[in-house]
């Protein structure tokens, strides 16, 4: 017989059964298929070990350059908010007062929290419980501001690039001299205190300007027990207390411990005076000392802005869409343009809100050009500005198409693609529609849809794909992934463990970083893959309709540089008979096999990091019998 061309169309197919996907790549690894030929996935090196800064796994990640064209990128988790600069420095930005959430989905066993009939009659459940999923974060930039919204904590926070504590805005805070305090009776400065000996409870005081409104501050003060009192063994009991000017809020009252105290907090006014008294009449003798308080490196939360929201997104109009706002799940709250500490609708202003005609609960949105896409739990939607008196208007562009978590949104100019609980969507600027899939049943019968939350997609744009990372079944981290190129229409499978990422673009690689926070340079050629080796399998490939047994003798390579993979192949007489494997083949021209069959399976595998090139490899193939 001639030679066989092995011309296998691109892509992984993975539906239905082994021999459905005669002539097709079945399995792959760290593959991709690109200008008409298999080539790996690049590999990764080590960028940036922000393992210490995190005690859950990054979940959310954005890259951006500020007004000084400096990049900036921040991970959030469901403990913190980290930002990491360019040279590697991290700064923790979590905000004060921040409530921490789950790093794992927690499952519903309650009361309806399953279909009917899927448990045992005559078995209890609880009727209280509920799904509790995994905590992320949505990031965006608000200028070269930050804005974030945790789902577990629920308010929006921005940070305005602050990276190390402010000037210190407290005059004569080591009390160098007797001077800038109004002291209570009972107190004294000297020797380089502030000392309290008192028998009624009194305050010293200091009225501090200059500050900013909506800001983070630190505060820190020292507390030390002389022990020259009556009794020395007892503990004094100091107090601060931080009062805006204006606005008279209390925004610190705290008890104070002996020695160094570091309170954070978010102003509300340009002015505050800081008070320091005994907790009581009859409070021992105490001194302090070092009192400061400097522009804090903490995001802070946008003033007047709704709270028990699960989500933001910067539309390109600059308003920032609150979802979930209130905790209402079909609400959506914006800011004034430009402004967003204005949030309530007034004639002067183009703040507003609405509550979407949906019967699901707002998952998340994504900016697009000249729109703004909004997906629930079971449609999605588009917000197109109008301008006042509605400011925004919204319609529905899809049902039975919600997204599967938080973070599978992944917008572009060729459209809005994103993962739901069975199937993949996209919107096309007309419509949102499950995508064909030639992967679907192996991905959503692997997947761990108790961890389903954790699932995110990122834009791969260097070579147009759509990467989405989800836990398998047995997993409850994330550990694999499905890709989608939606330049040459095919998809891609494999492992990897990544819990968020970014595109390049800022930065001159995508950055994609691990659950334990150790941030990765992506598609580095020539770079390694850790361990794994980037492989791709086909499904049974036979000669005419299978009634005909192929003899191989001869492997015709089809390599840009020979020799950078190897060759396997796998062989059966019937669909569910024994297979026996051949090889590995170490490519030459031509390369010498040995094997025969009905059906033939070839893998193909990498023997080291290059860049290699596979195009159609040709067998020498004869008909002929069993032996």
């Amino acid at each position: 017989m001639p030679l066989i061309p092995l011309k296998i169309p691109p892509g992984v197919y993975r539906v239905g059964t082994d021999y459905e996907g005669s002539n097709r790549w079945r399995d792959a690894n760290l593959i991709r298929w690109h200008q008409g030929s298999m080539r790996p996935v690049g590999g990764w090196r080590d960028r940036t070990d922000a393992s210490s800064s995190f005690n859950a796994a990054p979940r959310a990640m954005h890259a951006w350059v500020d007004n000084s064209a400096d990049t900036k990128m921040v991970l959030g988790s469901a403990n913190e908010l980290v930002h990491v600069s360019g040279s590697g420095a991290i700064t923790d930005i979590t905000p004060s007062g921040f409530t921490t959430g789950n790093d794992d989905a927690q499952q519903n066993t309650g009361f309806g929290g399953s279909f009917y009939g899927t448990s045992y009659y005559g078995v209890s459940r609880p009727i209280t419980g509920g799904f509790d999923e995994c905590d992320v974060w949505a990031l965006d930039n608000w200028g070269e501001y930050l804005v974030g919204c945790s789902t577990s904590d629920g308010k929006l926070y921005e940070w305005a690039l602050q990276t190390a504590l402010g000037a210190d805005v407290v005059t004569n805070g080591s009390f160098a001299t007797d001077s800038d305090w109004t002291k209570g009776t009972g107190w004294a400065i000297a020797s380089g205190v502030a000392s309290w000996t008192g028998t009624t409870a009194a305050d010293l005081e200091q009225a501090i300007t200059g500050l900013r409104d909506n800001t983070a501050y630190q505060l820190k003060i020292t507390v030390i027990d002389p022990d020259n009192d009556a009794n020395p063994a007892t503990i004094p009991s100091a107090k601060i207390k931080v009062v805006g000017t204006t606005t008279t809020t209390e925004l610190v009252n705290e008890t104070l411990s002996i020695g160094e105290n570091t309170i954070d907090f978010t102003t509300d006014d340009v002015g505050v005076t800081v008070y320091v008294f005994p907790a009581t009449d009859a409070e021992p003798n105490f001194d302090v000392d070092d009192i400061s308080l400097k522009r804090d490196v903490k995001a802070a939360q946008i003033a007047n802005s709704p709270t028990s929201c699960k989500s933001l997104v910067v539309t390109e109009e600059r308003f920032i869409f609150a979802l979930q706002a209130d905790g209402n799940p079909r609400k959506i709250a914006w800011c004034d343009r430009e402004d967003n500490t204005t949030w309530t609708a007034d004639a002067t202003n183009e703040a507003g809100d609405i509550e979407l005609q949906s019967n699901g609960e707002i998952m998340c949105a994504a900016r697009m050009r000249g729109r703004t896409i909004i997906v629930t739990t079971t449609d999605a939607h588009i917000a197109t500005y109008q301008g006042p008196p509605y400011v925004y208007g919204f319609e529905r562009v899809g049902t039975s198409c919600g997204a599967v978590s938080r973070n599978s949104l992944v917008a572009l100019d060729q459209g809005a693609f994103w993962m739901g609980s069975e199937g993949f969507y996209m919107f096309d600027g007309s419509t949102a529609k499950m995508m064909p899939c030639d992967v679907q049943d192996y991905i959503f019968d692997d997947i761990n849809t108790n961890q389903a939350s954790k699932t995110f997609g990122v834009h791969n744009s260097e070579f147009g794909e759509i990467w989405w990372f989800y836990a398998s079944d047995g997993s409850t981290e994330i550990d694999k992934y499905v890709a989608f190129d939606y330049l040459e229409n095919h998809w891609e499978v494999g492992e990897l463990n990544r819990t968020t990422g970014c595109d390049q673009g800022v930065y001159g690689h995508p950055i994609w970083v691990d659950e334990t926070g150790v941030l990765y340079d992506h598609e580095v050629e020539g770079a390694p893959h850790d361990s794994a080796t980037p492989f791709a399998e086909t499904g049974p490939i036979s000669i005419g309709t299978g009634e005909n047994i192929m003899k191989v003798n001869n492997l015709i390579p089809d390599e840009a540089t020979q020799g950078e993979v190897q060759a396997i192949f796998k062989t059966r007489f019937h669909p569910n008979d024994t297979e026996r494997s051949y090889g590995p083949y170490t490519m030459s021209n031509p390369t010498s096999v040995r094997f025969s069959g009905r059906q033939v399976r070839m893998r193909v595998e990498a023997t080291s990091n290059a860049d290699f090139r596979v195009g159609t490899m040709r067998v020498n193939a004869e008909q002929g019998g069993r032996r």
